[in-house]
């Protein structure tokens, strides 16, 4: 009988005893879990979800009619919470590109369990991440403004802003991601289809399967939109948080003009992204029982990427240290003094703990593979990331050069509303997402059955086809 292991460098056995797996098996276990009951945990998950995603709304509401006044930025924090919270959702979107394109490229196989998951993420972190600078020009109903579309006024964006960069590189990432996932999902959509026993949701899943039918010409054309598609995901991994970061380099404000900052800030993402991955799959594995699709194995990948990219962040913390102190500016250095000892010091030492010192744990393998430990481990980062660019933004901001204008910021009820809120409209699109799409790539993992290995010797695909 066929199991899911191919062979020790590839996959590992399943931890759970239970039927071997087979294509028809593996297709059952995640077509399940869309078919099956509305499960109770789920409906309250939803519910606590929506509701915080309705003080969002209200969030919302009350800024279109009172304005950014009610914020608490001031003359030398123009943004505050929109710019923390933007950059931090951009990061958080990294893991799922990187999981999907570059590990695809590398031939990764270890990905095929996560990926599809990973990818849902990355479009609705870059959803929430849109809304903060969008709010925060006052009028969101005029941001077609950013766009150089021609009108009558003869209004053009003005081209030497990393604002401006910031609409083109997030929008683009934005487009190729969502194609990206809704191609990999194509196959999967055809198989909801022909399993469904309602008519209705066979004729929605059919209308977005676009007439897959598993033949050799579909397969032939999927697989190379998919590669292409994975080339050009993969410069934009880079890309877009190398632009995002522009946002402070570019500029001549103490901490923030520093050559350093795209390849730290890249770095960053990638170790949000996957904090956040492992913070949502790890509390699905035992819900929807499927420890023996998403190993131990997984675990421990993607606990090392954490730790490797984790070291790089590290690294530019300390360089962040080393070239204040060398430039011999005295605006650099009173910066640095400024983070570590000024008004927001336990944010910084806070964020030293959260993301230097907790994740030094995943040296150790078995935190790589227990649930509990790597759970915790990730919310830490979590919280690390988002201190990170709240020193970044605010330290460098609050007491700059010019004294007059040094005041301290207070992020406002109306600030906390609209960041917790967009939590709340993260985990909803996640909900809606792991109830109603296959969150597990199913064509994807019976490439790895040994059956699949079996038909690809004798020239057929992994559908038999």
């Amino acid at each position: 009988m066929a199991t899911l292991e191919v062979s020790a460098d590839r996959y590992e056995r399943p931890p759970v005893v239970g039927s071997p797996h087979t294509s028809a098996t593996v297709t059952d276990q995640v077509n399940n879990i869309v078919f099956q009951r509305t499960p109770k945990w789920w409906l309250g998950a939803f519910a606590v979800a929506f509701s915080i995603f309705g003080v969002m709304t209200l969030s919302i509401f009350w800024l279109l009619i009172k304005g950014t006044g009610i914020w608490g930025i001031n003359i030398p924090i123009g943004w505050g919470f929109a710019i923390i919270n933007f950059v931090w959702w951009i990061g958080i979107g990294h893991a799922g590109t990187l999981i999907s394109a570059i590990l695809l490229l590398l031939r990764q196989q270890w990905r095929t369990s996560i990926n599809r998951f990973a990818e849902a993420m990355t479009l609705f972190a870059v959803a929430c991440a849109g809304l903060f600078p969008l709010l925060h020009t006052g009028r969101p109903w005029l941001g077609y403004w950013l766009l150089p579309l021609p009108n009558t006024m003869k209004l053009w964006p003005n081209f030497r802003s990393p604002l401006i960069w910031d609409v083109f590189a997030v929008s683009t990432y934005a487009t190729v991601s969502a194609v990206f996932w809704f191609t990999g999902l194509i196959p999967d959509l055809a198989t909801l289809r022909d399993s469904a026993s309602s008519k209705i949701a066979r004729k929605v899943y059919g209308l977005f399967a676009m007439g897959w039918r598993g033949s050799a010409k579909h397969w032939h054309n999927y697989e190379s939109v998919y590669l292409l598609l994975a080339g050009l995901s993969t410069p934009l991994v880079i890309s877009v948080h190398s632009v995002v970061s522009f946002d402070f380099a570019v500029s001549l404000i103490p901490g923030w003009h520093t050559t350093i900052f795209p390849p730290y800030f890249v770095a960053g993402a990638v170790y949000a992204g996957f904090a956040m991955v492992l913070t949502l799959i790890l509390p699905l594995r035992p819900l929807f029982k499927i420890h023996d699709l998403v190993t131990d194995r997984h675990l421990q990948n993607m606990a090392k990427v954490m730790l490797v990219t984790g070291l790089i962040v590290a690294y530019g913390y300390a360089m962040e240290l080393f070239i204040g102190w060398y430039s011999g500016e005295g605006a650099e250095r009173f910066m640095l003094g400024n983070r570590i000892g000024g008004p927001y010091w336990p944010y910084w030492w806070s964020l030293i703990l959260f993301n230097v010192l907790i994740p030094q744990l995943l040296w150790v393998k078995k935190n790589r593979t227990s649930p509990w430990a790597l759970f915790w481990i990730s919310m830490s980062i979590n919280i690390g990331m988002w201190l990170e660019r709240f020193v970044i933004v605010v330290t460098s901001l609050h007491r700059d050069y010019v004294v007059s204008s040094w005041d301290l910021y207070h992020p406002t009820k109306w600030d906390w509303g609209l960041y917790i809120g967009t939590i709340g409209f993260f985990l909803t699109l996640m909900l809606l997402f792991i109830r109603f799409l296959p969150m597990i790539a199913v064509f994807e993992m019976k490439t790895l059955l040994p059956e699949a290995k079996v038909r690809h010797s004798h020239g057929l695909s992994a559908e038999g086809h």
